[in-house]
């Protein structure tokens, strides 16, 4: 839900385009991006990117836009027998499942998800790129058993802006694959489900752990 908020929305193709041309590999990736953020070191996220200067402490409150989410390029190639429709269906389950964890995470941590801007709120803009379903259940009548030792993987594109002026403050790059399992199991939406949310429980805890330094609720 973007009630509220007044910052353009950006496909998630347009933005991986804008941040991750330059990332093809390390040597690559940009110590200034375009937009001015320079990059800090973080043992949390693979990549990151701070406006300098940028002070977070004011911030008590979090605006959370649609996460928007895109397949791995060809990804459809490997899996024919899905269709459009399942392909949107999963897109919309996993933003649906990206605000329900951040919500309640964020909330848990003390920091209240609001939909209208105010000087105290943080306003993220989330991107879920490149997801890579291994074995998807499109649940129709004659589809055969999956079987995998890890249900995927995705990357996060997180930025966040100060919700009055919407000025950008800082960008994240993470990219994570589902717990591997060992044997082989039985996949099916709801074990899909339950990965993805793992993974999303994993990143909103990094952002709730962060916010909390930086208001002083825990140590650096």
């Amino acid at each position: 839900m973007i009630a509220g908020f007044g910052l353009r929305r950006i496909s998630a193709a347009a933005l991986v385009a804008a941040l991750c041309a330059a990332c093809a590999t390390e040597s690559r990736v940009p110590d200034v991006t375009h937009d001015g953020l320079e990059r800090v070191a973080s043992s949390r996220v693979a990549l990151a990117w701070v406006k300098p200067d940028a002070d977070f402490s004011p911030y008590t409150h979090v605006g959370l836009l649609d996460c928007e989410v895109a397949f791995r390029r060809n990804w459809r190639m490997n899996h024919p027998d899905v269709r459009t429709r399942d392909m949107e269906r999963i897109k919309a389950d996993l933003a649906n499942e990206f605000r329900s964890v951040f919500t309640e995470e964020l909330e848990n941590g003390g920091f209240p998800v609001v939909d209208a801007p105010d000087e105290h709120v943080l306003l993220i803009r989330p991107a879920i790129i490149d997801l890579d379903i291994a074995a998807p259940d499109t649940m129709s009548a004659g589809r055969s058993d999956s079987f995998t030792t890890s249900p995927g993987k995705m990357t996060l594109v997180i930025e966040f802006y100060d919700s009055v002026s919407n000025e950008i403050l800082a960008r994240a790059i993470d990219r994570r694959t589902a717990r591997n399992v060992g044997n082989l199991r039985w996949t099916t939406r709801g074990t899909n489900r339950d990965a993805a949310r793992r993974i999303l429980r994993q990143w909103a805890n990094i952002l709730v752990a962060k916010l909390e330094e930086v208001q002083g609720k825990r140590g650096g």
